[in-house]
């Protein structure tokens, strides 16, 4: 059975006076993989690895995260993990709650991670790619890796910035073009590639959604803020968890990735020649560690 087999889709979902699209793929009766993706960034970072998943025998749902799309951008509306973790809390019972696994990238990775505490009877496992598991105390082993990256997080304050909008959206999306070019130093990405996050952030609508799940990790006057950092910092879900970093990524240090991986147990792999966007870059490399880790699980066996 090919991946070529199967037609994706696209599914729309309302909640919060929103209209949230998602990308579907694969047989229905399949186990499901929900693909989370970050910033800056859209669900077709997932192209390379949604046909490898397909023809391992599983079915796909890739969402976007809210306000990255037109009708999901509104001034109103929530932009934090705890909503996004609502909005794919509600896309898998909008497919009938099936056995599922959740695979997150970047800002994913901590929707993720706040799905599994919460309910980690509804997941079959997780995966983390470029973001480390948090929560379960301090670990000092981390320490070393503090300063670099504190050097790697410079971009923080900027897109949380009210300016951040129209500096992301100038000259065709300039500045994002060059944070992936930073943090996935030896990808040679294609204009085709990036088209689709270029025409989220040349949008200011939506660039100024996206770049408010920055701005909310600080409003810690807000109760769902507090309640995002207490999950986030709570023990590890009791899910199987995989964690996959590129060795050269430049957003998180790979080291500190290594090193909070190693105290919450999880099994981590680093790939070699990868940077922050290692799921875009070496699909086949990323699913030859996470198909075993899927099928790990008490999944019921994909078909080959």
């Amino acid at each position: 059975m090919t991946a070529a087999k199967f037609i994706e889709s696209t599914r729309t979902l309302r909640r919060d006076g929103l209209l949230l699209s998602a990308r579907q793929a694969g047989p229905p009766e399949a186990p499901l993989v929900m693909l989370l993706h970050g910033f800056p960034d859209t669900p077709h970072s997932w192209d390379g690895l949604i046909p490898l998943l397909l023809d391992a025998g599983y079915q796909v749902l890739a969402p976007w995260l809210r306000g990255y799309t037109p009708g999901s951008a509104a001034r109103d509306a929530r932009y934090d993990v705890p909503a996004v973790g609502a909005d794919i809390a509600a896309w898998h019972r909008e497919l009938g709650a099936p056995p599922t696994h959740l695979v997150g990238h970047d800002w994913g990775a901590f929707v993720t991670q706040i799905l599994a505490k919460q309910h980690p009877r509804h997941w079959l496992s997780q995966t983390l790619l470029a973001i480390p598991p948090f929560g379960d105390g301090f670990a000092p082993q981390a320490l070393r890796y503090l300063p670099r990256q504190t050097m790697l997080s410079f971009y923080i304050p900027i897109v949380q910035s009210g300016a951040s909008p129209r500096l992301l959206a100038r000259n065709e999306a300039a500045f994002v073009r060059a944070l992936w070019r930073r943090w996935s130093p030896g990808w040679d990405f294609t204009d085709a590639e990036f088209a689709p996050t270029a025409a989220v952030f040349t949008d200011r609508a939506r660039a100024w959604a996206a770049t408010r799940y920055y701005r909310s990790l600080f409003t810690v006057h807000r109760r769902t803020t507090r309640e995002f950092f207490d999950i986030l910092l709570a023990p590890p879900a009791p899910l199987p968890t995989l964690t996959l970093a590129g060795a050269r990524d430049g957003a998180l240090s790979a080291g500190l990735q290594r090193a909070l991986s190693a105290r919450a147990g999880a099994t981590h792999v680093e790939l070699p020649d990868c940077g922050h966007f290692l799921h875009a870059e070496r699909p086949a490399a990323v699913a030859e560690h996470l198909l075993p880790h899927l099928r790990g699980t008490d999944a019921p066996a994909p078909h080959q």
